[in-house]
């Protein structure tokens, strides 16, 4: 299982921090060649010298995956560097602020889609082509609870997501004859940097872990492993699934 991954290059958005990092080093750890793609350079490096620091192979690339010449690049760049493109965690999101619809101006709106939903298709986009090219792999992207069920607060995310599902499953009949296989994780509550931040309020920390089966949340490394398992070749009759990650929370 420590090689799982061996010689596979694979992309990773999202790549410096949380769930993104994790998988990093992880996919780094069992073999692959990583190539990090985020906006924030300072921690790109960081990671990049992680891996490398265990004799793993990674590379950073400055990427807002908002803009699509900059995914482009993101994938020539790991085309360029390792000769290939076996695989990819579209991880990058965010901007889930709280709120009713009615609330939700259209700058937010905008943003929300953009960073969640267009980022992945601006990804799949130049991905699918580039792993075609490379004999087949997968793609993982990284949907949410919220992408499954309704929530009154996060709207324009919980659409978003939903968005990345419908995406999803689509790719994966588009590119199904070309060996390409593409998931989505439907991932709960996980302990990152943004959940730190949030449950510094004990009273909202104790709202969330209430809606948890298990009464605790997930591990980066949790996801970090399950995605792994889905960009490696044990996987490879699994495609066009939204896969819960969730402690149990849409068993509800």
């Amino acid at each position: 299982m420590a090689n799982r991954l061996d010689s596979k290059v694979i992309v990773v958005t999202g790549g410096t921090m949380g769930m993104g990092r994790a998988f990093a080093l992880r996919a780094a750890a069992e073999g692959a060649k990583v190539v990090v793609g985020a906006r924030d350079k300072e921690r790109g490096d960081v990671v990049v010298d992680e891996i490398r620091s265990v004799g793993g192979t990674a590379v950073f690339v400055p990427t807002d995956v908002t803009v699509e010449d900059q995914v482009a690049a993101l994938v020539e760049t790991a085309v360029t560097e390792f000769g290939r493109l076996d695989g990819a965690f579209n991880n990058a999101g965010g901007g889930n602020a709280m709120g009713r619809i009615r609330e939700i101006d259209e700058e937010f709106w905008r943003l929300t889609i953009d960073r969640n939903l267009s980022s992945v298709f601006f990804s799949l986009k130049h991905e699918i082509p580039a792993i075609v090219a490379s004999g087949g792999g997968a793609i993982v992207n990284n949907a949410s609870t919220v992408g499954v069920v309704g929530d009154p607060n996060v709207a324009a995310y919980s659409a978003a997501k939903h968005g990345v599902i419908g995406l999803t499953r689509s790719a994966a009949l588009d590119a199904a004859r070309e060996g390409v296989r593409v998931n989505a994780l439907v991932t709960g509550l996980v302990d990152t940097p943004l959940w730190r931040e949030v449950s510094r309020d004990p009273a909202v920390e104790q709202y969330f872990l209430d809606l948890q089966p298990g009464g605790d949340i997930g591990k980066e490394e949790d996801v970090a492993a399950f995605t792994a398992f889905l960009l490696s070749d044990e996987s490879r009759y699994i495609t066009g699934a939204a896969l819960a990650i969730d402690g149990g929370v849409t068993a509800k």
